[in-house]
C-alpha cells in the first residue's frame, strides 16, 4: 500500500528513514565524539556481535560480547574480550554504533581511541586484529597494539590509533571510501594462532582530533546538583556545563552515610572505608538528569557528579547531595511516574517552538506535532498536579501555539515534522511528506481544545491562549482534505508539490477516529456526519480491501469483527484487535464512557482489547522471556515488530505506554504492570523520563530511548484513570456534543469495568 505513516507502522519508518536521513544538524560534544560509552544492560551488549570457529575459542552470551561489571572507565560496566586463537581456528568480535533511531550522528575526529585494560598484560604480538567499518566500506585491519607496544598488566590505558595509519603497511587496489565520520562497527578478529588465553576489557571508545589529546585542563565543575528520594529510586539533577567539549557527566555515590546538614561526612576518616564515594554511572551531556536506585525504600545516599571532556579530563566532583528512598502509596506511585514523563515534554522541549523533540537521542531541531498535541495533554497534567506553577506551564502552552500560528500550515493543517528553529515543514520521511497531515493536525486539535477549556482564567497568557486556539481549530480545513466534495472518506496528505500523490485514506480501526470526529465538529470547515460511516467505518469493497491489505486477515475487514478471543468478545478491530495505540490516540480527549454507537460501545471494545492482549502476555505463543499477567503492553515503539497481539508481529518488545496508556480500561492489569516496571525492572527500564519507550528481555534491550509520542499516553491515561480531566475539559467544548449526536451516539450507562478479569490460566493456543 501507499505510505502508512505515522503511528501505524511507526517501526517501519523509522527504519526506513534510518537508512536514508542525511545529516542536517550539529550535535553535541558526545554524540560528535563518543562511540560506546557503556551497555544498556548487564549481561551482553545488545549492539555487539561474535562468532568462531573451533578450535579457537571465545566468550560469548547469546551471540553478543560480555559486560564486565567489576571495573570500567565510563561506569557501570565495559566489554569484555576473552578469547584463545588456536591454529586453523578463527574468531571475529563486532561493537556497532548504538542504534541511532532515525538519526544520523556524524563523529568528528582523525584518531580512534579505546580505553584497554589486561589483566596479565598485553603484548603486540598477543593482541587481535582490528579493523573499521563505515557504511560500504573498511580500512585493512591491523594490530591493536602495533603502533602503540605492549598494555602493562592491570592498568587501564588509552590506546590511540590515527585512521590513516590502518592504511599505513598496505594500501590496497583502489582508495579507499572508509568515511571515519560515519564509522559505524569495529571489528576486532583473531591475530597470530598463539594458543594461550587471553583477556582485554574495552570501555570509552572514542573518535577525536589528535590535537585534542594534548589537553589537560579538566573542564568546569557540574554546579547545582540535587537530588530527591522515591520508591526504590533517587531522581538527580544539575546544570548544564557551558564548555562545549563536555561529552559526559559522572555520577559519585556514597550509600549510608552520616552526613550533617550540608551533606559533609561526620564519621570518623578512618570508620569511611565502606562509605567513600564510588563512581556509579556515565551520562551523555545531552542529559542533565539521572535515576539512581540505590537499594529499597528507606536507603539514604550521598551524590556527587564531575565532567568528562573529549580528552577525557575529569573536572573536580561536584559539592554532594542526600536523598533518601520512602515508600510510596499507590496513588503517590501513580504521580511519581506521571511527572517522570511529564518531564520529557518540560525538559526536552525545544527552546524556540516549546513543542516536544520527536525522540530523545534524537535531532535536537525536530519537533513532532502529533507527540507535541500530547504533550500539550501532559502539561495540562503537570498543571493540575502541580509538577510545575500553572503559570509556567501556561507560559510554555501560549509559546506552542504562538509557534504554531505562524508555522507553515497547508489549507490549515500542519505538517508531521517542524524545524523548531523556524516553523518549516521537515520532510522527514521523503519528499511527498512536505505538506499538510491531518492525522497529526487531529491529535494536536484534540489537545488545544482540551487546553481552551482548561486555560480558563483571566490572565493575559491564558485569554490569548483561549483566543489563539480558537482561531487556530477554525482555519483547519478538514473539508480540502476530501479530495473532492463527493468523496466518502478523508486523506491523510496533501502536498504543495505532489497533492494527494500519497494517496492515504483513512479508514479504521485504528488511531485515526479523532480525524473524522473533529472534521465532523468543525464549526468552518466541516464535513457531513455521514462521513464517519461511508470513511472510518465504512463498509464497501474499498474499505474492506484497504483493511485486508493493512492487517492481512479477514477478521474485522467490515469494520464490526464479532469474534470471540482468549475468552473476550470484540465487537469492532482488525484480527484480535489493534495495536494498542489504537485505542489511546484518539481517545485522550474524546471520553467513550457511557455512550456507544451503532458499531460499539468504544469504551468495552477498547477494554476488550487490552485484556485480549494481557490474555495473549501470559499464553505467550512465542516464549519471549518476561511476559506474563504483569508483563504486558505491545505497540508501536523504536524497537518493536508490531504491536498487535500474533505471534507473526511479536519480536519480544514490551512498550510501557501500551499498558499504562490503558489504565482507564484495564485498572488491575495496568496497575501490576507498573509495579512490576518499576519495582522489579526499575534500574533497566526507568530513566530520566520515566519509562523507557520500550525494553526487550528476549534481546536483552534496554536502551534509554523516549518518544513523544508515547511518553504522554502515560501521563494522560494515569490521569483519565484518576480523575477523567482531560475527558472533562476536551468534552466541555461546544462543538462535541452536536457532533456525537449527529453521528449516531447514544447514551450507553451499562457497567464500564465490571467485567471479571481475563484467566491469568489462559493456555497457548487461546490466541488464534
Amino acid at each position: 500500500m501507499a505510505m502508512f505513516k505515522s503511528c501505524v507502522s511507526f517501526a517501519f519508518l523509522v527504519g526506513a528513514a534510518a537508512l536514508h536521513a542525511a545529516p542536517t544538524w550539529a550535535a553535541d560534544a558526545h554524540s560528535r565524539h563518543v562511540f560506546f560509552a557503556n551497555s544498556a544492560a548487564d549481561g551482553s551488549d545488545y549492539h555487539s556481535a561474535a562468532d568462531m570457529i573451533a578450535p579457537s575459542e571465545l566468550e560469548t552470551v547469546d551471540g553478543k560480547l560480555p559486560v564486565e561489571v567489576d571495573r570500567s572507565v565510563s561506569p557501570p560496566n565495559c566489554l569484555r574480550l576473552a578469547w584463545t586463537s588456536a591454529f586453523g581456528g578463527d574468531w571475529h568480535a563486532r561493537i556497532n554504533a548504538a542504534t541511532r533511531y532515525g538519526q544520523r550522528f556524524e563523529l568528528e575526529g582523525d584518531t580512534l581511541v579505546l580505553s584497554c585494560y589486561s589483566p596479565t598484560g598485553l603484548a603486540p604480538d598477543e593482541a587481535p586484529l582490528l579493523g573499521c567499518i563505515s557504511p560500504g566500506a573498511g580500512v585493512p585491519s591491523i594490530s591493536l597494539l602495533k603502533f602503540h607496544g605492549p598494555l602493562a598488566a592491570g592498568e587501564w590505558t588509552d590506546v590511540a590509533i590515527p585512521f590513516e595509519k590502518f592504511h599505513g603497511v598496505i594500501r590496497g587496489t583502489r582508495d579507499s571510501a572508509f568515511d571515519p565520520a560515519r564509522l559505524e562497527t569495529l571489528q576486532f578478529m583473531q591475530g597470530l594462532d598463539d594458543g594461550q588465553p587471553h583477556v582485554l576489557l574495552i570501555d570509552d571508545i572514542r573518535v577525536v582530533n589528535s590535537r585534542q589529546l594534548d589537553d589537560e585542563t579538566p573542564p568546569a565543575m557540574p554546579q547545582g546538583l540535587t537530588a530527591e528520594g522515591a520508591d526504590r529510586h533517587v531522581d538527580l539533577a544539575w546544570d548544564p556545563v557551558a564548555d562545549a567539549d563536555v561529552t559526559s557527566y559522572r555520577f559519585y555515590r556514597r550509600l549510608d552515610p552520616v552526613v550533617d546538614s550540608s551533606g559533609a561526612s561526620t564519621t570518623p576518616h578512618s570508620e569511611r572505608t565502606a562509605h567513600e564515594f564510588v563512581p556509579i554511572a556515565t551520562r551523555p551531556v545531552h542529559f542533565t538528569r539521572a535515576v539512581d536506585f540505590p537499594g529499597p525504600s528507606g536507603t539514604t545516599a550521598a551524590y556527587k557528579v564531575s565532567a568528562i571532556d573529549v580528552a577525557g579530563n575529569e573536572s573536580r566532583l561536584s559539592e554532594p547531595v542526600v536523598a533518601t528512598t520512602r515508600k510510596l502509596t499507590d496513588e503517590e506511585l501513580l504521580a511519581m511516574v506521571q511527572r517522570g514523563c511529564f518531564r520529557y515534554y518540560w525538559d526536552v522541549a525545544h527552546p524556540d517552538a516549546g513543542m516536544a523533540l520527536e525522540i530523545l537521542p534524537g535531532d535536537p531541531d525536530r519537533v513532532a506535532l502529533g507527540g507535541s498535541g500530547f504533550g500539550v495533554m501532559a502539561l495540562i497534567v503537570g498543571a493540575e498536579r502541580g509538577f510545575k506553577p500553572r503559570e509556567e506551564i501556561a507560559g510554555r502552552v501560549l509559546k506552542i501555539v504562538r509557534f504554531l500560528k505562524a508555522a507553515d500550515r497547508f489549507h490549515g493543517a500542519w505538517p508531521h515534522f517542524f524545524d523548531g528553529r523556524t516553523g518549516k515543514v521537515d520532510p522527514f520521511f521523503g519528499p511527498y511528506d512536505n505538506g499538510g497531515d491531518l492525522v497529526e493536525t487531529a491529535f494536536m486539535a484534540q489537545a488545544l481544545l482540551a487546553a481552551r477549556q482548561y486555560f480558563d482564567r483571566d490572565t493575559a497568557a491564558e485569554r490569548e491562549i483561549r483566543d489563539t486556539v480558537t482561531r487556530l481549530w477554525e482555519e483547519i480545513e478538514w473539508d480540502w482534505y476530501r479530495k473532492d466534495p463527493d468523496s466518502p472518506v478523508l486523506y491523510w496528505h496533501w502536498s504543495p508539490d505532489a497533492a494527494w500523490h500519497i494517496n492515504h485514506p483513512l479508514i479504521g480501526w485504528n488511531e485515526t477516529m479523532i480525524v473524522y470526529l473533529l472534521a465532523i465538529a468543525s464549526p468552518t470547515h466541516g464535513v457531513p456526519a455521514e462521513m464517519f460511516h461511508t470513511g472510518y467505518a465504512g463498509q464497501s469493497d474499498f474499505h474492506v480491501a484497504y483493511r485486508r491489505e493493512v492487517s492481512r486477515t479477514t477478521r474485522g475487514d467490515h469494520y464490526a469483527n464479532g469474534g470471540t478471543y482468549a475468552g473476550v468478545k470484540l465487537d469492532v478491530g482488525p484480527g484480535n484487535g489493534g495495536e494498542l495505540f489504537f485505542e489511546q490516540f484518539s481517545f485522550l480527549g474524546f471520553d467513550p464512557r457511557g455512550r456507544r454507537d451503532k458499531y460499539a460501545n468504544y469504551f468495552q471494545n477498547n477494554r476488550n482489547i487490552a485484556l485480549i492482549a494481557h490474555a495473549y502476555a501470559i499464553a505467550n505463543p512465542r516464549g519471549r522471556k518476561g511476559y506474563g499477567a504483569d508483563c504486558w503492553g505491545r505497540s508501536a515503539g523504536v524497537n518493536s515488530g508490531g504491536g498487535r497481539s500474533i505471534p507473526r508481529d511479536d519480536n519480544g518488545t514490551i512498550c510501557p505506554s501500551a499498558a499504562l496508556g490503558m489504565m482507564p480500561y484495564t485498572p488491575a492489569e495496568s496497575t501490576a504492570a507498573l509495579k512490576h516496571f518499576y519495582r522489579d525492572l526499575g534500574p533497566k527500564i526507568w530513566g530520566a523520563y520515566g519509562f523507557h519507550d520500550g525494553f526487550n528481555e528476549t534481546e536483552n534491550w534496554f536502551d534509554e530511548v523516549y518518544m513523544g509520542l508515547n511518553q504522554a499516553q502515560i501521563v494522560v491515561g494515569i490521569e483519565n484513570h484518576r480523575t477523567g480531566l482531560l475527558w472533562k475539559h476536551f468534552m466541555a467544548n461546544p462543538e462535541i456534543a452536536p457532533m456525537l449526536a449527529a453521528i449516531g451516539f447514544v447514551e450507553d450507562p451499562a457497567p464500564q469495568s465490571q467485567e471479571p478479569r481475563v484467566s491469568q490460566r489462559v493456555g497457548p493456543k487461546s490466541i488464534p
